[in-house]
């Protein structure tokens, strides 16, 4: 079992990224000071403060929903995913120095609650030269504090993986919120084109990679496969890599065979953690290993090796020759099956 099973921390490979990621936004705030300075100097500290942060939380926000369309097109991009929760917790911090800021200059100061005046200040939502985007830009910090809050593994073990996935999908409304926040704020205040000219092709560049990454995983499901009295072809030995497997699909059930130590063997190819491909993983130290964050299961039977209790479903599976077939019908999560032996093909 690696270390990458246990629960978040903050190991030698995340400290080294929390330095970089913090290096580069100390870097980026430095920049933006000195360029603000340079070409606007009667900018006041405040404004400066509220830009910088903001800015900086949006960019880091395109990245960090572009990291998982990128490891599905290139694995290369898969480190950033391990610890993409650490620069969301980042990027958080640096919104809600934006969001306090503006509460600060903006809010602070009349005769209501600054939380209150966000609501009340201005209450022409049906203009959109005056419509109220700090609003929306308060509902996507909120969004982005759960995300923030809820991040560590403790939550995700204790809501289930498919409550805590479905709860921190919620990243994309507070993006199209800040969407939103950034254009409305940029069109009513009359600043330079470029911001909105830079948020466009922020947005197109995020479209375009998760379009382009359902259709390369559509294409994965869209080939017909047929079972003649349960069993269905999947391929050849000769066809999987050692220590790797072969993604095969059934009516919409995702199935990993993998080939190792002269063995074959099945398991359901969504792992528990996170429901990450674990087909696009490998064995290691005798364990299918997930490329995502490190969860391991045995092959034979889908079980984390002990201490730890996850599982997943196993298929049976035959060999005609060179060819591999399997027994649609998943057995219950943690079943023994006997691999094939394929050490003579």
């Amino acid at each position: 079992m690696g270390l990458g099973y246990s629960l978040v921390s903050w190991n030698k490979q995340k400290k080294k990224y929390d330095r970089i990621v913090w290096l580069l936004m100390a870097l980026y705030l430095v920049l933006f000071a000195s360029l603000t300075i340079l070409l606007n100097p009667n900018t006041s500290l405040e404004t400066l403060i509220i830009r910088a942060f903001g800015s900086m939380a949006l960019i880091m926000l395109h990245i960090v929903l572009a990291i998982g369309p990128l490891t599905r097109l290139d694995k290369r991009f898969l480190p950033l995913l391990y610890n993409r929760r650490h620069l969301g917790v980042s990027m958080f911090f640096a919104a809600l120095v934006h969001g306090v800021f503006s509460i600060i200059q903006f809010h602070a100061l009349g005769n209501y609650n600054p939380f209150v005046s966000i609501f009340i200040s201005n209450l022409d939502y049906a203009s959109l030269t005056n419509f109220p985007f700090q609003v929306l830009g308060f509902l996507s910090l909120i969004v982005l504090f759960l995300m923030a809050a809820t991040s560590h593994d403790f939550w995700l073990a204790n809501l289930g993986a498919k409550t805590w996935k479905t709860l921190h999908t919620f990243v994309y409304l507070a993006y199209f919120m800040l969407i939103g926040h950034v254009f409305l704020g940029a069109f009513q205040q009359e600043l330079s084109a470029l911001p909105l000219i830079l948020l466009m092709i922020g947005f197109v560049a995020l479209a375009w990679l998760h379009l382009t990454t359902a259709r390369i995983e559509n294409q994965k499901d869209s080939h017909p496969v047929e079972a003649e009295e349960g069993w269905a072809y999947v391929c050849r030995v000769d066809e999987i890599e050692n220590d790797r497997a072969k993604l095969f699909t059934y009516q919409g059930e995702r199935i990993a065979v993998f080939k190792y130590n002269g063995k074959i063997s099945a398991v359901n190819n969504v792992c528990r953690h996170q429901g990450g491909p674990l087909s696009e993983g490998k064995i290691i130290d005798g364990c299918i290993t997930c490329p995502w964050h490190g969860y391991q299961y045995r092959p034979e039977d889908g079980q984390s090796p002990p201490p730890f209790t996850e599982k997943v479903e196993t298929y049976s599976l035959k060999l005609k020759g060179n060819d591999i077939y399997i027994m649609v019908k998943a057995h219950d999560a943690g079943t023994f099956v006997e691999p094939l032996n394929c050490a003579h093909e």
